[in-house]
C-alpha cells in the first residue's frame, strides 16, 4: 500500500500550509514572484555545443568535412547566438531583480563579444592541449588529450566561463565551472586567471580559487589546492569578498600531488612545489619546496614466506 494513502484531507491541508509558511519564513531558499531563473540544463547543452565548435569532429557531429564545415559553423553560431543571449539575459535579470530592455541589450552585446572571441579561444586551448601531450608521457597523441582527458574539459570550460566573468555576466560562469567540476572532479573558479599552455595531470581533487593567477606553462597534479588562508570580517561579521586572497603562480611552476598553497603568496618562476607540501608563504624563482623526509618503518608479517625473519627495519 502506498504511504500516500495514509493522508487525510486534514493532513494534506496542514502539510501544505506548513510548507507555504516555510517558503516565506526562509526567503533565502525560495524563488517565488521573482525574475525567472536561467536554465541549468540549457546552459549544460550550450557548453556541449560550444565544445563542438571549439573542437569540431571530436565533439558534436562526426561527419564534418572541408565541404560542409562552413555550413555547420553557420548553423551552430546562429543557434548559439540566440540561446546564449537568452540565458545571459535570464542571469542578468535575476541579478537586477527583473528583466528590462537595457538588460536585453547587454545580453546581446555580451553574446556578440563572446562569439567574436572564439578564434582566440581556440588558439589558447591549442596551447593547453599541446601542454597536456608534452607533459604526460602516457599520452599517445593530442587526439587522446582532447577526447579523453578531464583536464581538457575542465580547462576549456573554465576559459569559456572566464570570458563571461570578464564580461560581467552573473551566475552563468559559476554554473558552467561547477558543471565541469561535477564531471571531472576539478574545481576552477571562473574568476581565476590562467595563462596559456596550462595542464592538470590526472586532475581529481584540484581546487583553484577565485583570485588565483597562474602564469604560462604551469602544471598541476591531482589533489592540489590553490586556496585562501583566512577570511577577514567587517564590523557586522560579514566576510570581505573583493580582495586578492589566493596564490599567484609565475611562469613554468610545477605543483605536485596533494600540495596545498594558501593565501596571497607568490610562487616564483620555474619553482617546484613537492607533493604533500603545505605552504603559506612565497617561494623565490627557481626554488624547490619539499617536505622533510619521513621515517618509514617496515615490520615483517607473521605469515610472511620467511617465517624465521622477524627483524624490524627503519629507513
Amino acid at each position: 500500500m502506498s504511504p500516500l494513502t495514509r493522508f487525510t484531507n486534514d493532513d494534506a491541508i496542514c502539510l501544505i500550509s506548513k510548507l507555504e509558511d516555510s517558503y516565506f519564513a526562509l526567503p533565502r531558499i525560495q524563488h517565488i514572484s521573482k525574475a525567472y531563473l536561467p536554465s541549468r540544463p540549457a546552459i549544460y547543452g550550450l557548453i556541449d555545443r560550444l565544445f563542438g565548435v571549439l573542437f569540431p569532429g571530436f565533439f558534436g557531429p562526426q561527419d564534418l568535412t572541408r565541404d560542409n564545415i562552413k555550413y555547420h559553423i553557420i548553423n551552430e553560431l546562429q543557434e548559439l547566438n540566440t540561446a546564449l543571449a537568452r540565458q545571459i539575459s535570464q542571469c542578468m535579470s535575476l541579478d537586477a531583480g527583473g528583466p528590462s530592455d537595457a538588460i536585453e541589450h547587454q545580453a546581446v552585446e555580451a553574446t556578440y563579444e563572446f562569439l567574436l572571441g572564439l578564434p582566440r579561444l581556440r588558439a589558447l586551448l591549442a596551447t593547453d592541449v599541446l601542454a597536456g601531450y608534452q607533459g604526460d608521457p602516457a599520452a599517445a597523441n593530442t587526439d587522446e588529450v582532447v577526447f579523453s582527458y578531464p583536464a581538457t574539459i575542465a580547462i576549456a570550460t573554465h576559459r569559456m566561463a572566464h570570458i563571461f566573468w570578464n564580461l560581467k555576466v552573473p551566475l552563468m560562469p559559476r554554473i558552467m565551472t561547477e558543471h565541469a567540476h561535477s564531471r571531472t572532479g576539478i574545481d576552477i573558479h571562473p574568476g581565476a586567471t590562467i595563462g596559456p599552455s596550462f595542464f592538470i595531470d590526472h586532475g581529481t581533487g584540484v581546487v583553484i580559487g577565485e583570485t588565483t593567477v597562474i602564469g604560462e606553462r604551469c602544471k598541476l597534479y591531482q589533489g592540489v589546492t590553490l586556496g585562501a588562508l583566512s577570511f577577514p570580517h567587517d564590523d557586522q561579521g560579514q566576510i570581505h569578498r573583493q580582495y586578492k586572497r589566493h596564490p599567484t603562480l609565475e611562469d613554468e611552476v610545477v605543483v605536485y600531488a596533494n600540495a596545498t598553497i594558501l593565501g596571497d603568496v607568490t610562487i616564483g618562476k620555474a619553482a617546484t612545489v613537492g607533493g604533500g607540501v603545505f605552504l603559506t608563504r612565497s617561494v623565490p624563482p627557481g626554488c624547490t619546496v619539499s617536505n622533510k623526509a619521513v621515517e618509514l618503518k617496515y615490520r615483517n608479517r607473521p605469515n610472511s614466506l620467511d617465517r624465521g625473519y622477524t627483524a624490524d627495519w627503519q629507513i
